[in-house]
This record gives C-alpha cells, structure tokens and sequence, in this order.
C-alpha cells in the first residue's frame, strides 16, 4: 500500500467522551461499592472482598489484569516485527493455568491465608516470609511502572497530550477506585474494563481488515513477509522466539506471574468456594486465548497495512512500541469516537493492571508487617490502614513509571522484570509445596542464589544487548512511502548491533544473550537446585513434622479429575486436608484480621528445621527520549 502522507489525525471531541467515560464508570464502581460495603468495615472484606465472589467476575478481572496495556499496544509490534510465533504464547498459558488451578490452588485456598507469603512462614520460617515479601514488593512496583507508561505513550503519540499528564491520571483514577472499594471494585471494574478491552480490538480488527484489503490480502502479504512461519524448533536458547522459548519460558515466565504471584491468588482466594476458584482460572483461560489471538491479528494487519512504508523506519515514529496506536490512527482517525475507543482499551488493561497491583501490594503489606507489628487492631483501624496503604502503593507504582521510560520495549521489558524476580519466587514456592523434605535454610539458601543468577543474567543483557543474529527481526520496507525518509530512518537494529560489537567478551555473546523468556527459568532452576543440595548438606527435615495441606504431590495434580477433587462446597474440600484447614475454621479472626498464629501449633519448630533479547533496548530508549 503506498503511503502519501506522513501525518495522521488527532482526537476529536467524540474521542475525548468515549475515553473519558471509561475513567468515569471506573471510578463510579469505586464509589459504589464504597456506599455499599460501608457497614462491612473489616481489613477481610476489604482486601478479599470477604471470600464471597463468584467464578465470572473473578475470570474477567484475571483476564484483564493479565492481558495489560503491554498486550494491546506491545504484541502487536512485537508481531508486526518478529512474526506470529507470539501466538505460541497460549500454549504456555494452557500450562500454566492448568498448574496454578491443580498444584498451587488447593494449597494456598483451603489454608485460609490472605497474603501468599503467609504459607512460606508456616512451611518454613519468617526470615524467608519477609524476604519474599520484600522480593514481591519491588517486582510488582516495577512491573506496574511498565505498564503505566505503555498507554501513556499510546494517548502521547496519538493525541499530543502531555506524556507525565496522562500517567498520573491513570495513577490518580486506579487508586481512587481501589481504596474507596476494595477488591470488589477492583474486580468488577477490571469485568467492565476487559469488556471495553475486546470491543476495543474487535473495533480494530475490523476496520484494519477492511484497510488492508481483507483477509486474504492480510494473509498472503504476511506470509510473503515471512510473518506466518510460526514454528520454529531450534533449541539454542540465545534465539528470543522459538517454540520453545514460547513455550517452556513462557510457561516458567508466566507460572512465576500466576502460580504463586499475589494479585492472582488474591482473586482465586477469594471465591466463595474451591472450585468457583479453579472455574475462574479456567474460564480467564478462554478470555486469555481470545485476547492473544485478537493481539496476533492485528499485528498482521498492520504489517500489511505497512508493508511498504514501515512508519518505524521511515522515521513517523520513534519507537516500535508507537507503531499500533499511530496505526489505528490512520485507520481509525476519521471515524470520531472509535480511536478514543482504541485508547480505552489500553488504558482498560492498564488500569485493571494497576489496580490490582496497588490492592495486592496493600494486601502483603498489611498482613507481613502491619497485622504482625500491631496484632491487636479493630476493625475500623484494620480498614483504615489498608486504606491508606492503597494510597502509598499508588503513589509508589505512578512514580516509578517515570523509570519505565528508560526500559525500550515494554513486552520485554516488563516479561524480563517478572522473570528475573518470578523465577526464583516460583522456585521458592515449589520447594515448599513439591518437596516436603526441604528445610528453613535450604529454601533461604536457594531464594538467594536464583535471585543473583536471574538477576546476573538479566543486568548483563541490559549492558551486553545480544546482537540481531539472535533475535531474527524481519524485514520492513519503505520503498511504497511517497514522502522524504528522515533521518530516524535507518536501521536501528543494525546500528545497536554494530556500536556495540567492541569491547565485547564471550559471557555476552552467550550468557547475556539468552532469550530473556528464560530468565525465569534460570532463578527456578537455580533455587530448587541450590535449595535441595542445601537441605541436603544441613539434613533433611521430617515431613511427619507438616501440617497436613502444606505439600501437594504430583500424585494429587495428575488425578485431579477424581472425585476427591471436584467439590461444589469448600467445607468438603476442608475434609481433605485434615487439621491444617480445620484450624483456620476454627479460629478464623472475629475482627477481620487474620492472625497465623491461629494456625500455628504449639509444637511448631519449622523455623529451626526448616531488537535484542534483554528487556532494556538501548536503542529504542534513547529513540523515545527524543521524542518526549
């Protein structure tokens, strides 16, 4: 398609109303269930809405909070530039929901527990509770900042509005509606919000088809670009996308953000029942295929809407991540109204993201440090405080955005700093829930050594960027632009990989060239290994000396369609698990705050026996510098 003009529209007032009605509902959740829950006045019912949602809303809000700003605006470009193998993705979220609903569900839901970190004491001690909980903390602030600045880039590039503006409405509304309701607020914003998320690129899908010629056009320019050869099998794990990239560090990436991550299990927890929980996992699978593909697609479309006049290269744009908001702009921008639509839909993700960060960040830190520091606070101080870290957590993850802008790609950049940090909570976890055996000094021991090896791999790549050879980005065209190409028109890629060719040595060429969808990978591995030679080394601990519910074998998860499994009721699943959840029935707090130490036997001694394949484009960072 040949291109006459490098300019595109602006928002209209039609644009500013649709945009500004998803801040209006938003908020107005928020103030519903503030007047609605006010006689509830418990940190409990604030913080997991007293454990009485159901499968739908929690699904929705899993979804949305998944499927952040990263996805709407950075997958496209990420297909647009790399090809569909992206859509491999749902292979690995078919995994990972499988392991979350059938390994860490059942474990975290029938102990009773708020705050996930609260079962790593239990199993272990508290030495390795507060350093998790601090692991979290950091990761999620990070992870939140990425995710605030993807669509204040997106509402920047397409509407001229001030970048820092936009961040901190987003920043303002998301802590406005979270501490005013709580998690139901957080849950049924984050149903409406994935609702605007789909028609938003259903909107998309289907003008971009119809610009790009149809579907069969789109088909056949993608695959003569080479953007449809999804499967590739080679093993070298310096490539950044092969099919086992996607898949076995999508899975360890991802299993990291949901088997054991707090914002997830928050919302699994609480369910009214077990197996709402576990329905809710399963149906934000469906929602997580739909979202993915809806991604993938248009990533297609817009190569072949550009074909041949890359904006990127052509110099329209000055960073990858501005390709797909400056595409539905053109496709979109005479139709007052829908690109206002588009942008609600990044900023849906963003701020279901967001605020479910800001609830789970409140959550671990009332019940890891406050509730352990004042353990006899009422009711009304329980809620207030919870409250008032809602607003600290806001404040937080909209400041750190500013740093985000210095990351270059956002898929890589927030995926890298889940891996980094995911990895070895997930090995953590998985000591503690797969081998019984493990004691308080190998789970610290091996925690220690995945964060340095995952946070070794992933700073070298920040400073050693890998070169192209290994991330195999396709060709982009600008013979059909029928405009002067700036000077922001050549080869970014090339000229990364060659600035940086000198004063190279082989760790990175090799090590700090691994695709970073491993990253996770390498922290898991490094803490199950280092945690059971550990254990190993100091002795073994005598699993007879658990509470029962606090392991879960492979035997439970390859038999979970059993009959032992499939509950309507959670007071049948308390069966189950024998003393573990029959004490949490038994003492659960009468103010709301709940205390391990209802948990806790008196005999309890486990704490004595107990571009480039990095996140951070030099590149492109300094190309969005320019810009703002």
């Amino acid at each position: 398609m040949e291109h006459k003009s490098p300019s595109v529209g602006t928002f209209q007032v039609g644009d500013y109303v649709v945009f500004a009605l998803l801040f209006v509902v938003s908020s107005g959740i928020g103030v519903f269930f503030a007047i609605k829950e006010r006689n509830k006045p418990s940190s409990k019912d604030f913080l997991v809405g007293g454990r009485q949602m159901t499968c739908v809303p929690v699904a929705l809000s899993l979804t949305a909070s998944f499927m952040s700003a990263v996805t709407v605006i950075g997958a496209p470009s990420d297909v647009y530039r790399f090809g569909a193998s992206y859509v491999i993705f749902g292979v690995a979220y078919t995994f990972v929901v499988f392991l979350t609903a059938e390994l860490f569900l059942p474990v975290f839901y029938r102990s009773g527990i708020t705050s996930t970190y609260e079962y790593l004491e239990l199993r272990f001690g508290k030495i390795v509770r507060v350093s998790a909980t601090l692991i979290y903390i950091i990761q999620t602030i990070l992870y939140t900042g990425v995710v605030v600045y993807a669509p204040a880039l997106a509402l920047n590039q397409v509407t001229g509005f001030d970048l820092w503006g936009s961040i901190f409405a987003t920043g303002i509304v998301c802590t406005f509606y979270c501490t005013l309701g709580g998690l139901k607020a957080v849950v049924w914003t984050d149903a409406f919000q994935m609702v605007v998320m789909v028609v938003g690129f259903l909107t998309v899908l289907i003008q971009g088809a119809n610009r790009a010629g149809g579907i069969e056009t789109v088909w056949s320019t993608s695959r003569t670009g080479g953007r449809i050869e999804v499967f590739d099998f080679d093993v070298n794990p310096l490539r950044r996308h092969t099919f086992w990239t996607l898949t076995v560090g999508g899975t360890f990436t991802w299993l990291g953000i949901y088997g054991v991550n707090q914002s997830t299990i928050q919302r699994c927890i609480s369910c009214k029942t077990e197996s709402h929980a576990r329905w809710a996992l399963y149906l934000n699978l469906l929602g997580l295929w739909i979202i993915l593909f809806c991604a993938v697609i248009s990533g297609l479309m817009m190569y072949a809407f550009y074909s041949n006049c890359d904006p990127w290269s052509s110099g329209l744009v000055s960073a990858p991540d501005q390709l797909m908001p400056y595409f539905v702009m053109e496709i979109l921008g005479a139709y007052p109204g829908l690109p206002g639509l588009f942008v609600a839909c990044a900023f849906s993700g963003t701020l279901s993201t967001v605020a479910a960060s800001i609830n789970a960040l409140a959550t671990v830190m009332y019940e890891d440090f406050v509730s352990q520091c004042f353990g006899d606070l009422s009711n009304r101080a329980a809620n207030w405080i919870s409250k008032a870290l809602c607003v600290v957590f806001g404040v937080a993850c909209t400041t750190m955005a500013v740093g985000a802008s210095y990351m270059g790609g956002i898929v890589q950049a927030a995926l890298s700093i889940h891996g980094m940090c995911g990895g070895p909570m997930l090995g953590l976890f998985s000591l503690g829930i797969l081998f019984p055996f493990t004691n308080l000094k190998g789970a610290f021991g091996g925690l220690i050594v995945g964060i340095v090896l995952s946070f070794w791999v992933g700073v070298g790549a920040f400073i050693y960027p890998a070169p192209s050879n290994n991330t195999h980005p396709l060709e982009l065209s600008t013979a059909g632009c029928n405009f002067s190409i700036t000077a922001d028109g050549s080869n970014q890629t090339s000229l990364t990989a060659s600035a940086l060719s000198s004063d190279r040595y082989w760790l990175a060429d090799s090590w700090y060239s691994m695709s970073y969808l491993y990253y996770s990978a390498v922290g898991f591995i490094g803490t199950i290994a280092a945690g059971l030679l550990i254990t190993l080394l100091t002795g073994p601990m005598d699993p007879k000396k658990l509470k029962p519910g606090m392991t879960r074998s492979m035997k439970d998860v390859i038999c979970f369609w059993s009959e032992r499994f499939i509950h309507a009721d959670f007071s049948e699943d308390k069966e189950d698990v024998g003393d573990f959840a029959k004490a949490w029935e038994k003492h659960p707090d009468q103010e709301g705050v709940i205390k391990m130490e209802t948990v806790k036997s008196s005999d309890d001694n486990l704490q004595e026996n107990a571009y480039t394949n990095a996140a951070f484009d030099h590149n492109e960072t300094s190309k969005v510098q320019v810009k703002l």
